[in-house]
């Protein structure tokens, strides 16, 4: 796995992406492009999407892109901030808190392509109402090219139950588990899960990040404890065993080829990486990279860029690993999840790994913006996705050939 990275294309002063060290704009890429940065959200981790998305906006203008910020309030309402950052005196790290004040805008107004230019979003979203599919839906209604996995990878990543079952299928390890609904949960079902994966379990939302909602419970009374707390967060849940050893991430990037970062290591402060320890405490220790062997650093980068394909992934993610050098060979690297819009604020691991991997903050957006024309162009070129239909792909004979045999086809036929 390589160990370096050079980014293959930046943004020139006029905002349009060119190759690093050329003048001019790519070919295919001449208009100036606009990143729509999405930021705010209705779930628990609207003030980590307001920290993202700063650091998000100040690298893409730093790297010469236009920058347009619209946020989602708590309640769902889009709101257009003031186009200028503040200083950071005003508001630490966070783009503004996005109050009532602030003028509502619609998805058509904040999505509308202008003329002389190419528009790209930026889902700074993280946990439901924005990883999970639903923004990734809208943007392919409207058909405007965004960061980061498609509609399907999006929802499958954020769903802790089913993307460990295909992990699965794909022949990774992932920790036992049992799936549940917060109904099914009886007197009786703390004793039974402790007496199936054993003691401590950690006790998750099926639909969740940033730690929120999870816990770590050694006896049937902190079992019953996380799972009510876990269900204030999603009527689905998840109860995994306990694996011993180190926190490692990767970070990928990439469409139909897919690279890897060096890998990362979370030390955490307390008993596990809560929501705390990465965001309010400041006593997790993140190194990047990780001190491990060269041949367990390249297992793990093959090992997410496998977990990736696994989920369809394209654009980004960043695969969160447990290693345990001391278990047998098929356990010793635990794919833990997959997620497909990390933190983007000045201490996540996701921009800190590509930076010791040779691309630092714009150049990382700019890739990210590269990727997501990237995808949105060869898309296009498949029958029924908008901008061709099935005579641009089929000759006249052809498409006249393929009418006839439906007409032909007396499955196809009505009496």
């Amino acid at each position: 796995m390589r160990q370096g990275f050079t980014p293959r294309w930046t943004a020139d002063r006029n905002g349009c992406l060119g190759r690093p060290g050329t003048t001019g704009s790519v070919a295919h890429v001449t208009e100036r492009i606009r990143l729509v940065v999405l930021y705010g959200g209705r779930s628990a981790e609207h003030e980590v999407s307001r920290t993202s998305g700063r650091y998000v906006a100040e690298c893409a203008r730093a790297g010469g892109l236009v920058v347009d910020l619209v946020g989602i309030t708590r309640d769902g309402r889009w709101v257009r901030p003031p186009a200028r950052l503040p200083d950071r005196g005003a508001t630490g790290e966070a783009l503004p808190t996005l109050g009532d004040d602030l003028p509502t805008v619609s998805a058509d107004e904040a999505l509308e392509r202008r003329s002389g230019e190419s528009l790209v979003v930026f889902p700074v979203l993280h946990g439901p109402f924005g990883e999970d599919g639903t923004v990734q839906g809208l943007c392919e209604m409207a058909g405007v090219p965004y960061v980061g996995p498609g509609v399907l990878s999006s929802a499958v990543c954020m769903d802790k139950p089913v993307s460990k079952r295909l992990l699965q299928a794909a022949g990774l390890s992932v920790a036992r588990h049992i799936a549940l609904r917060a109904g099914e949960v009886t007197a009786e079902t703390p004793g039974a899960l402790l007496a199936e994966l054993g003691s401590p379990v950690f006790v998750k939302p099926a639909n969740l990040g940033s730690s929120i909602g999870i816990s770590k419970a050694a006896d049937v009374t902190q079992v019953a404890e996380a799972l009510a707390l876990a269900s204030g967060y999603d009527d689905r849940l998840i109860v995994e065993e306990f694996v011993p050893g180190r926190e490692l991430e990767v970070s990928v990037l990439g469409n139909e080829e897919l690279r890897a970062s060096l890998p990362g290591e979370i030390v955490p402060g307390g008993e596990f990486y809560d929501y705390d320890d990465k965001y309010l405490n400041d006593t997790a220790e993140l190194h990047a990279p990780a001190d491990l062997p060269d041949e367990v650093s390249e297992e793990v980068q093959n090992l997410a860029v496998a977990a990736a394909r696994a989920l369809g992934v394209e654009g980004l993610g960043r695969v969160d690993f447990l290693y345990d050098e001391a278990a047998s060979p098929n356990r010793r690297l635990i794919v833990s999840e997959i997620n497909t819009m990390p933190g983007f604020t000045p201490i996540s691991m996701y921009p800190r790994l590509w930076a010791v991997s040779g691309l630092d903050g714009p150049a990382l957006i700019a890739e990210l913006v590269r990727l997501a024309l990237d995808r949105d162009r060869r898309r296009a070129t498949f029958a029924g996705r908008g901008r061709m239909t099935l005579e641009d792909v089929l000759s006249r004979e052809q498409h006249a050939e393929y009418t006839r045999s439906l007409c032909d086809d007396p499955d196809l036929t009505t009496s």
